[in-house]
């Protein structure tokens, strides 16, 4: 056990004027020196995240040197996480698997778990030089949580649900200091911990930013996996950029039958600003009726959007459900006997290329549209009452497309 404990309050010594250490490994070793020697908190020396882990590992009487065992959950445990986890597995397969090709020269091991920290993906052995422990930790069904294998980024990630690098010596336990490690968190639609993302390398630094390579990903993860997820939400894409869409990047939402925005994604609250957790209505976020938004799925091209915080998004929404004709003509924007092809169907992210439209205007779609679209600006000004303002916002056009549009359909005037 350690000689002392680090008390609540407890003093924190300044550390010298010039705290000059000639490698990483030097200062680790120096905080863990005044951690574990001294009982000092060893502020500035490594992050909060560690020397939180380390607190509740030395709480839980766990001895930095007792050798750790890197053994699976029970076969009924595993099974049953791997079922629970289908949905956040199929999710992240296409990106793990591009990921570990873009890692491929690196020694670096993907690692994926559940959101208790149980692996449920890990890169196959690739015989590295210097692996040891990692073979034994990177195998589905190992529980690498803190309450088993101490401070690690993973379980530190399933603790707190926040992004953490954990290297070399900054593992609790010896017997892992010899692991690189960086996991970034990937949530539901609640905002829950569905799971952690983590790269891991033995016996090597890393030669690029871990940390920012695994958040890219982990959050194209948490985008899918809310999509997958989305069952008949609309699903709403936007960002100021529209070449953004389709990437990590982008902000998602989802609406439901009653116009209420069932989740956000992290993208999504920021362009949105502080959403209070009863300021759910799509109307008072977006400035667009259900209706109106409804009738953005028609367009194939994302169309500019003013919200109503001030910002100018580029916007394009899609219905998730194969059963979307059914809410498009319950909200009004379908006539009851359109042809199936009004619930289009999106292009795969990794392959959209978004297409500029012209601001104010209801972009460039296809025939299926310009079939329609009569109808549904008529009904739209129906229910406003024949106000056109209040029809082109309903729409998210502008006033002077309605009119040119009117003035095409009327005809030319007399002669």
């Amino acid at each position: 056990m350690p000689r002392t404990q680090p008390r609540a309050g407890a003093r924190v010594t300044p550390l010298p004027a010039q705290p000059f250490f000639l490698s990483p490994g030097q200062r680790i070793g120096f905080a863990r020196e005044r951690f574990f020697g001294e009982g000092q908190r060893p502020t500035g020396l490594v992050g909060e995240a560690v020397i939180q882990s380390w607190t509740r590992c030395v709480g839980a009487r766990r001895d930095p040197h007792e050798a750790v065992a890197f053994e699976p959950v029970t076969r009924s445990r595993m099974h049953a996480t791997l079922a629970r986890n289908e949905t956040l597995l199929g999710a992240a397969s296409g990106e793990i698997e591009r990921l570990e090709a873009a890692l491929g020269g690196t020694g670096c091991r993907v690692i994926l778990t559940d959101g208790e920290g149980v692996v449920v993906h890990a890169t196959r052995a690739v015989g590295g030089a210097g692996e040891r422990v990692l073979p034994l930790a990177a195998r589905v069904g190992v529980n690498l949580a803190e309450s088993s294998l101490g401070t690690n980024a993973l379980a530190v990630v399933a603790k707190t649900a926040a992004a953490c690098t954990v290297l070399g010596a900054e593992h609790y336990f010896e017997a892992m200091h010899g692991l690189y490690c960086a996991g970034a968190p990937i949530r539901d639609g609640q905002g829950r911990l569905a799971g952690v993302l983590d790269l891991t390398a033995e016996s090597r630094h890393f030669g690029f930013d871990a940390a920012a390579l695994v958040g890219v990903y982990a959050t194209a993860i948490e985008n899918r996996l809310l999509q997958a997820g989305a069952g008949e939400h609309l699903v709403l894409q936007f960002q100021v950029c529209n070449s953004l869409l389709g990437s990590p990047l982008e902000g998602l939402a989802g609406v439901d039958s009653r116009g209420q925005v069932a989740w956000l994604n992290s993208t999504a609250q920021q362009l949105l600003g502080q959403v209070a957790a009863d300021a759910r209505d799509a109307t008072q976020l977006f400035g667009l009726t259900q209706a109106g938004l409804m009738a953005r799925t028609r367009a194939d091209d994302a169309l500019p959007l003013r919200l109503p915080n001030g910002l100018t998004v580029w916007m394009r929404a899609r219905l998730q459900a194969p059963d979307g004709l059914r809410r498009a003509v319950a909200a009004g924007v379908a006539p009851a006997s359109a042809p199936a092809a009004l619930a289009p169907v999106a292009a795969p992210a990794s392959t959209y290329v978004a297409t500029p439209a012209e601001p104010g205007t209801i972009g460039t779609p296809g025939a299926t549209l310009n079939q329609h679209t009569h109808e549904v600006i008529e009904r739209t000004l129906a229910d406003c009452g024949g106000n056109i303002s209040r029809a082109a916002r309903t729409l998210g056009v502008s006033r002077g497309l309605l009119y040119r549009r009117l003035r095409d359909w009327a005809g030319p005037g007399p002669a």
